[in-house]
């Protein structure tokens, strides 16, 4: 089993698809989206492939070491948010292909009018995680 991070971006889906920017739709279709990850959530929990998830704010600060004896230095607010993290989920599965499989079928939750949004998710296996489970 190797751990992966799905991470969700604010960047969404493809032009063209279903790029509508989630502030844009109804009430309604956030919840069935909430729900769909929900659901997509508990079922990888009774697969034993779900490790935690999270949605994150969309504000934020970029910080970095100040000096010794100075505060930190921060920058922000982001300037580009197409580029923020909205969130992310941590799964641990046999296999990268695995991963990629799920990662696909979240990327599929639905948006705007109810079709899927076909949103761009970002991969990422933990450091040396990808060698146990492919080499």
């Amino acid at each position: 089993m190797a751990k992966y991070l799905l991470l969700k971006h604010y960047r969404g889906a493809p032009r063209g698809v279903n790029d509508h920017p989630m502030d844009t739709w109804t009430p309604e279709e956030v919840d069935a989206h909430m729900e769909y990850m929900n659901d997509f959530a508990d079922r990888l929990q009774e697969s034993g492939e779900f490790v935690t998830s999270g949605a994150l704010a969309d504000e934020g600060l970029w910080v970095r070491y100040g000096g010794e004896g100075k505060p930190p230095v921060t920058d922000g607010p982001f300037a580009e948010t197409k580029d923020l993290i909205a969130g992310g989920m941590v799964i641990d599965v046999d296999s990268r292909e695995r991963a990629l499989e799920l990662a696909a079928e979240l990327s599929a939750a639905p948006g705007k009018d109810g079709k899927p949004i076909h949103e761009w998710l970002e991969v990422r296996p933990f450091l040396g995680e990808h060698l146990r489970a492919d080499g």
